[in-house]
């Protein structure tokens, strides 16, 4: 695996802001800090979300998101793109979803984290960007980015590197639940693997749990904002 760099690490407290005269109260937009800060089980001091039923705690404490695909969505978008252009607390180099697997831990500064579920895109990306079909379009790429747990609290500066601890022995990557999530949701065989992964988080779990027993869990409310 190649060298994980932090190329900026992002906080920003929620707050109210109006989209087409709607107002959302939001933890979307984040800013590059300079200094070292501390990252506790639930976030880095100075963060918090708008959403705590569907952003945050302790098995979302930090939204990473690779700079590898900028350059995709600045073509998208039509637009430059500054770092924590997603609302990621981590903007990194060196992995993809394609790389990184559910259950990996990385020391990060003082504190050890570890990857525990893809990141579910929902409807103020398509506020954000005035697109509503944003969080669709991030959903099908793949390019979702994902969360950390926080396994050891400490302080993490924006200098620090993301060094490998350990690896997940079944190997499931981001992008291969993505895949389950999203696209092949009759491969149920690759679910059952999924579920053996005992640091998947329990809001995936639940989802998953509720397929392998017939009962299709709907995620189009989020994605369109009408939860």
């Amino acid at each position: 695996m190649e060298t994980i760099k932090v190329l900026s690490l992002n906080v920003g407290k929620p707050k109210e802001t109006d989209f087409r005269k709607k107002s959302v109260l939001t933890g979307f937009f984040k800013e590059p800090v300079h200094e070292a800060v501390f990252l506790s089980s639930v976030n880095f001091i100075g963060d918090g979300q708008g959403d705590l039923v569907h952003h945050g705690g302790v098995h979302k404490a930090v939204c990473v998101y690779p700079f590898a695909h900028y350059s995709y969505w600045e073509r998208a978008l039509d637009r430059p793109l500054s770092y924590g252009a997603f609302g990621e607390n981590l903007t990194i180099s060196g992995i993809t979803e394609q790389d990184v697997c559910i259950g990996d831990s990385f020391q990060l500064g003082e504190a050890i984290v570890q990857v525990s579920q893809p990141r579910q895109p929902c409807f103020k990306l398509g506020l954000v960007y005035e697109r509503k079909d944003m969080p669709l379009l991030v959903q099908d790429t793949g390019y979702t980015g994902f969360y950390f747990r926080v396994l050891q609290e400490g302080m993490v500066s924006p200098e620090d590197k993301l060094v490998q601890l350990t690896c997940q022995a079944q190997a499931i990557t981001v992008a291969e639940a993505n895949r389950l999530m999203h696209h092949d949701k009759q491969d149920l065989v690759g679910v059952r693997r999924l579920l053996e992964i005992e640091e998947l988080s329990p809001s995936w779990r639940k989802t998953f749990e509720k397929r392998m027993a017939g009962q299709e869990v709907d995620s189009s409310e989020r994605i369109s904002g009408k939860e």
